[in-house]
């Protein structure tokens, strides 16, 4: 049997967290409700979180507001974005978590 050693592309996986927060509506739910439920940054009053309609949810999350779910400043989460600095696995974890995906939908490899 032949294995063959995979590297992470950080460039690759750091696109694909650039992604994430600009794309997917699991996160975007998330950052939402721990944010701005109950304030009058909610855009809407009557349904809860996990039900809310897609169009009351911001289109994309900024950088600073995922840096505040994550505990870290802004430049960290551009960072992990521009492979600047590698994610840790704790934050890949609750990434993969909150975001509702898998690890291979966010790392990506290469020979």
């Amino acid at each position: 049997m032949k294995i063959v050693r995979k590297f992470i592309d950080w460039e690759a996986t750091g696109y694909n967290l650039f992604r994430l927060r600009n794309e997917n509506i699991a996160l975007r739910r998330y950052v939402c409700s721990k944010l701005k439920k109950g304030t009058d940054r909610c855009n809407n009053k009557s349904a809860e979180c996990e039900s809310c309609d897609d169009r009351y949810i911001d289109r994309n999350i900024s950088r600073p507001e995922l840096a505040q779910i994550f505990g870290v400043s802004e430049t960290v989460i551009n960072n992990w974005e521009t492979a600047k600095s590698h994610i840790g696995v704790e934050d890949l974890l609750f990434y993969c978590q909150i975001a509702q995906v898998t690890l291979d939908d966010i790392l990506a490899f290469h020979e």
